[in-house]
């Protein structure tokens, strides 16, 4: 492919991955989460402490806060403006693979490679969601690449140094993006590395010193500020937020050891022959001590899996960074040499996803109520779509594969899957009654006033705040927020006597209550209120 129809195509990508940010509202909880707290950053012009709907909220670093309060002051608070971030970071991780696929192997193995990391579910679906996965993902994906092109440099100690001194940067901005992850999980995975190749001289070309204070010197300056402001931070972010996170089940989010390997085969099932025998050919390197970045990337995504395998919380997300590594390895595997029999296999397992896909959306129609909301008859056209995209591509790719033409069929699987995820993607916006009080607000005949009380009655959930664009008042139900009530229990209204003193008390009010609770709760309070709007989840009354 011409350099011309490279960029074309990579502007064609980037405009409909962008574009399709705004087909939603941000759901709950992450994404109501992640666009309200630096929406109040922005507003209050307070870039040292994070709060979330006026709380103090120490659970994660900034950089996302700071990346997407900026993005609200120059393109205004949208949906769009607070996905955008992330969509940037997506894009930016599948041209660092490309890049890094080339430096690192001889070329088609850089294209190969980010196709198929622009392609594979778990990567396209996190690119659209607004979470901290994808941030974190590009920085620590950042560092391995870097690692592994120095060491390749390491006759070259100028360049070697810069690759070194890249890695620790990145590291550094992946802390400030998730965590002490940032840094854990890639000496882990150089700790694992060493003893496996028996290459001990490897440990004297890590830079710590000057890698070690240009670390610090990026990541230390919020942690020291924001402690010396807040003192509760410190114990909350490392001993609560990390350790016991990690070694406890504190937010009932257990679950077996296995869980990631379905997570794994479902994220990446458009490639999933590929990557695994690309994983398996990197952990077997030519003997000898001479760095291999394939066996370091293999032992990284090992790392990843085993680290939160074995952590007491999880969730799908959290493997995203070791979803880059085994798409290079996989474009590694496709460049060096013929390959139409894996191809063609892998193009018929995405057939079969497609068409059982399309048989998934008939059985929507007709769904009824229950976790669809009555919804299901709208998402099944959408879902068909995405269907038949998807097996459109995998039919061209088996075509192509038998001809012995892998670029074209890699080309065409990666179309096809990347094109059905973003239609599949943007057409759940039907279920936005079910994830996201927007539309409900939306339907509001008269908006709030800005002096307007706001409550939310025994229910609450991160979109309120965000499609009001202002805080709201909880009532008796602090959701994840316990901690930070006790530290600000102000607030807070504790019981619905309280409630009933404070709505009698404003001349305007608002509240939000469960749709299940609401019948009985009206009966319980007795006040005077009327129905303002009403949802699948929530209605919002007002005071006469």
């Amino acid at each position: 492919m011409s350099r011309r129809a490279s960029s074309l195509l990579l502007v064609l990508v980037a405009l409909a991955w962008l574009g399709s940010l705004a087909l939603r509202p941000l759901y709950k909880p992450d994404e109501g989460r992640y666009g309200e707290i630096p929406r109040e950053m922005a507003a209050s012009g307070d870039w040292l402490t994070p709060r979330l709907n006026g709380f103090k909220y120490f659970e994660k670093p900034p950089l996302q806060y700071w990346a997407t309060a900026a993005a609200f002051k120059v393109f205004g608070v949208s949906d769009w403006a607070a996905r955008l971030w992330t969509g940037l970071a997506a894009l930016a991780g599948v041209l660092m693979v490309f890049a890094a696929g080339n430096r690192l192997y001889a070329p088609p193995a850089g294209a190969f490679a980010a196709a198929i990391l622009a392609s594979s579910p778990l990567y396209v679906l996190l690119g659209q969601f607004n979470t901290l996965d994808m941030s974190v993902t590009l920085f620590l994906s950042a560092a391995v690449f870097a690692f592994a092109l120095a060491q390749r440099a390491a006759s070259e100690p100028a360049v070697r140094r810069r690759w070194m001194l890249a890695f620790w940067a990145a590291c550094a901005a992946a802390v400030l993006s998730k965590g002490l992850i940032g840094i854990v999980l890639p000496l882990g995975a150089v700790a694992l590395y060493v003893p496996a190749r028996r290459d001990w001289a490897l440990l004297r070309r890590l830079e710590l010193v000057r890698g070690g204070l240009l670390f610090l010197l990026i990541a230390a300056p919020w942690f020291v500020a924001v402690s010396r402001a807040n003192s509760e931070f410190a114990h909350f972010f490392f001993v609560q937020e990390h350790w016991l996170r990690f070694t406890t089940r504190m937010h009932h989010r257990e679950h077996p050891a296995w869980f990631f390997l379905p997570v794994l085969v479902a994220g990446m099932w458009p490639w999933l022959l590929a990557v695994i025998a690309g994983w398996v050919a990197a952990l077997r390197p030519a003997p000898g001590k001479e760095f291999s970045p394939a066996l370091f990337l293999g032992l990284w995504a090992l790392v990843v899996f085993a680290f939160f395998s074995g952590s007491g919380s999880k969730l799908p997300p959290y493997i995203l960074p070791l979803v880059p590594a085994l798409a290079l390895l996989a474009g590694r595997l496709l460049a060096r040499g013929p390959r139409s029999g894996l191809l063609m296999a892998q193009s018929l397992l995405v057939a079969a996803a497609a068409m059982a896909t399309g048989g998934g959306a008939w059985r929507l129609t007709g769904a009824g109520d229950g976790a669809l909301y009555g919804l299901g008859d709208d998402y099944a056209p959408w879902l068909a779509a995405a269907a038949t995209i998807g097996l459109a591509g995998a039919v061209g790719a088996a075509a192509l594969a038998a001809l012995g033409r892998a670029a074209g069929a890699v080309a065409s699987l990666a179309a096809g899957a990347l094109a059905a995820l973003l239609v599949a993607s943007g057409g759940h916006a039907v279920f936005a009654p079910a994830y996201s009080v927007a539309p409900l607000v939306a339907s509001l005949a008269q908006a709030p006033s800005r002096d307007a009380a706001i409550f939310a009655v025994q229910a609450y959930d991160h979109t309120m705040p965000w499609a009001l664009r202002r805080t709201v008042t909880m009532v008796g139900y602090k959701d994840e927020l316990e901690q930070a009530v006790a530290w600000e229990p102000d607030r807070f209204i504790p019981d619905l006597a309280a409630f009933a003193r404070a709505w009698n008390a404003e001349r305007e009010a608002y509240a939000f209550f469960a749709a299940r609770d609401f019948e009985r709760l009206r009966r319980e309070l007795d006040l005077p209120m009327e129905i303002a709007a009403r949802g699948p989840r929530y209605v919002i009354v007002r005071k006469p």
